[in-house]
């Protein structure tokens, strides 16, 4: 967190293509004194862009993104700073929604459709340290991927992915512990770029990226 954060002060970076939820999210963290938002971004390459210099405690972004998917950004976002809390936006289901925070290592999700008080509220929970997933959610969904269980969950009209071979299972694993990308390199001994790579492969598998099965967080 960064200074403003221990001070109390908490800096909110907004994510999504539409400007109009921009405009609301805003809207609603405008409710609170101690909130300021310190930019926004339509997309997922100019929020990896922007956020580095606009120093966030919080990053509010939408699950699905026109040139990729919160997802991604979430985690390209924390391999450069870890300290940034990530909560994903999303209008899914309450399944859909968790395997998405899971993957992008974010610390919770929150509904599109929020009052300004709990978004308010959630922000500030991610802010302090606090994570708004279920350990024993977070596993259950690790192992139902682990077995090619569908991301939605069964008789949701979710295509079943491919079989993961052993080092998607591994890199699985090292997301399920909250590791970044840059972390889960240094852990398994690999260049940045290639895991990068294979994370954006393994969320593509899972109908979790853009291009990804129906209902992934693409947009």
């Amino acid at each position: 967190m960064s200074e403003n954060g221990r001070k109390g002060h908490i800096r909110v970076f907004v994510v999504d293509d539409h400007e109009g939820v921009r405009r609301g999210v805003n809207r609603l963290l405008s409710l609170d004194p101690s909130i300021e938002v310190v930019g926004e971004a339509a997309g997922t390459a100019e929020a990896v862009d922007r956020v580095p210099d606009a120093h966030p405690d919080v990053a509010v972004l939408d699950v699905r993104l026109p040139d990729g998917s919160g997802v991604e950004a979430c985690r390209e976002i924390r391999s450069h700073d870890e300290s940034v809390k990530c909560l994903m936006l999303t209008s899914f289901a309450d399944d859909e929604a968790l395997f998405d925070a899971v993957m992008g290592g974010a610390a919770g999700y929150v509904p599109k459709v929020i009052t300004g008080d709990d978004l308010v509220s959630a922000v500030r929970e991610v802010a302090a340290g606090h994570s708004l997933i279920d350990p024993a959610a977070t596993a259950e969904v690790l192992e139902r991927l682990r077995e090619g269980g569908a991301r939605g969950g069964e008789g949701q009209g979710r295509e079943r992915p491919g079989r993961l071979t052993t080092r998607e299972r591994e890199i699985l694993d090292l997301i399920g512990e909250g590791l970044t990308n840059r972390e889960i390199a240094e852990r398994a001994g690999l260049d940045e770029r290639t895991v990068r790579q294979q994370v954006s492969t393994l969320l593509h598998k899972l109908g979790m990226a853009r291009g990804g099965a129906q209902g992934a967080g693409a947009a």
